[in-house]
C-alpha cells in the first residue's frame, strides 16, 4: 500500500457516501408515492429536487472513496488521473445547478407562505380573544365607594356580541352598562365595540341616561346594519344625591337589592335600532350603602334544560339566597347555577355585571 492515508480517506468517503445513498433511497420511495397521488405539482417537483441532491451527494463520496482507494494501491505517476472521475458529479452540478437553485427558490416561497398562512390563522384564533378583551375585559377599574364583580363566558359563536362597562362619568357619577347584539360574526362585534365607546361619549353628555340612549338609538341607526338590534342596561349612580338613575333599551329586567327588598329594573324602551326615533325614559332610585345591582345578558335568563329555561326568578332567588356575597362571588355563583341548570353546553355568551355601593 502506497498511501494509507488514502485508504483511510477512501473508508470515510465510502461511509459518507453508503449514509447519503440511505437517505437517497429513503428520498425515492417517498417521491414515489406522492407521483401515485394527486397533490400540489410543486411539492413533488421539490421531493425530486431533494432526492436528485442527495443522489447526488453520495455519488460525488462513492467517486472519491473509488479514487482514493486506487491512488492508494497503484503506484504508477498516472494514478491521480484517477481523480478526473471526480469531474463527473462536477459535471452534474454545472448541468442541474440551475434546477437547483429553482427549486430551492420555490422552497422557500413556499416556506414563506406556509409562515404566513400560519400568521393569518394565529390572528383568526386570537382575534375573538381580542375583541372580548375590549367589549368585556377581565379587569374593571377600581372605583373608591363601589364593589364590582362580573363573569363572562364566550358562547358558540366565534365573534361576542355582549359587552359591559363601569366608568366614572363625573366626579361623583358611576355608569355601569351591559348590552348585547343580537347574532354572532365580526359585524355584530363590531357593531357592540361602537355601541360601548359611543355610548361613553353620551353619559358624559347627558346627565340622563335615557338621553344618552336616544342619541345612541340615532346615531346607531344611522350607521349600523338595519338588521342588527342592540338590548342595553345604563345604570348611574349618583354619591351625592344618593339615588341611581336606570335607562333600559329592551334588556333583560336588571335586579336591585335596595331596602332588604329585591325588585327589577324593567325595560323603559325599545331595542336600539329597532326605531330611530324610539323615545327611552329613566326612573330614579334612592341609593343607600350596602344596595346591590344586578345586570346581565340573556345569555343567562335563557339557559335551557329541553323546553325550560333558567328564568328571571332563579337570577333573583340566587340573590336573595345571600344578597351580601361579594359581587364577584355573586356573579360566578349565577354561572355556575345556569351551567349546571342547563341539559348542554349554554351556546350563547354570557355577560353578569354587579356594581354594589359600599
Amino acid at each position: 500500500m502506497q498511501q494509507p492515508v488514502l485508504a483511510v480517506i477512501a473508508l470515510a468517503c465510502a461511509a459518507a457516501a453508503a449514509i447519503w445513498g440511505r437517505s437517497a433511497r429513503y428520498r425515492q420511495k417517498r417521491l414515489r408515492r406522492l407521483r401515485q397521488e394527486s397533490g400540489d405539482a410543486d411539492f413533488k417537483a421539490l421531493a425530486l429536487s431533494d432526492f436528485q441532491k442527495e443522489l447526488h451527494t453520495s455519488l460525488l463520496y462513492a467517486i472519491l472513496a473509488a479514487c482514493s482507494l486506487v491512488v492508494a494501491f497503484v503506484s504508477s505517476d498516472l494514478r491521480w488521473f484517477a481523480y478526473l472521475l471526480v469531474l463527473v458529479p462536477v459535471g452534474v452540478s454545472f448541468a442541474f445547478g440551475r434546477n437547483f437553485v429553482r427549486d430551492a427558490r420555490t422552497e422557500l416561497s413556499r416556506s414563506e407562505l406556509e409562515r404566513r398562512a400560519q400568521e393569518v390563522l394565529v390572528q383568526d384564533e386570537l382575534a375573538p380573544k381580542k375583541w372580548a378583551a375590549r367589549l368585556a375585559p377581565e379587569e374593571l377599574p377600581d372605583i373608591a365607594g363601589f364593589e364590582v364583580g362580573r363573569v363572562y363566558q364566550a358562547g358558540a359563536g366565534l365573534m361576542a356580541g355582549d359587552f359591559y362597562d363601569v366608568f366614572r362619568v363625573g366626579p361623583n357619577r358611576v355608569a355601569a352598562v351591559i348590552g348585547d347584539v343580537a347574532g354572532h360574526g365580526i359585524e355584530p362585534a363590531i357593531t357592540a365595540f361602537q355601541a360601548k365607546y359611543l355610548l361613553r361619549v353620551f353619559l358624559r353628555q347627558y346627565r340622563d341616561p335615557a338621553q344618552a340612549l336616544e342619541e345612541l338609538n340615532v346615531q346607531m341607526s344611522a350607521t349600523a346594519p338595519s338588521e342588527e338590534f342592540v338590548s342595553l342596561c345604563v345604570v348611574v349612580f349618583d354619591t351625592q344625591a344618593s339615588t341611581l338613575r336606570v335607562a333600559s333599551a329592551g334588556h333583560p329586567p336588571a335586579w336591585l337589592w335596595h331596602d332588604r327588598e329585591l325588585a327589577p329594573l324593567r325595560a323603559t324602551g325599545p331595542l336600539l335600532m329597532l326605531d330611530p326615533k324610539g323615545t327611552y325614559y329613566s326612573k330614579e332610585i334612592p341609593l343607600e350603602p350596602n344596595d346591590l345591582c344586578l345586570l346581565y345578558t340573556d345569555g343567562l335568563s335563557e339557559a335551557r334544560k329541553g323546553n325550560e329555561i333558567y328564568g328571571e326568578e332563579r337570577i333573583a332567588n340566587a340573590i336573595k339566597r345571600d344578597p351580601g356575597a361579594a359581587p364577584d362571588v355573586l356573579c360566578k355563583v349565577l354561572l355556575e347555577s345556569a351551567i349546571d341548570f342547563a341539559s348542554g353546553p349554554i351556546t350563547d355568551d354570557v355577560a353578569i355585571l354587579a356594581v354594589r355601593r359600599v
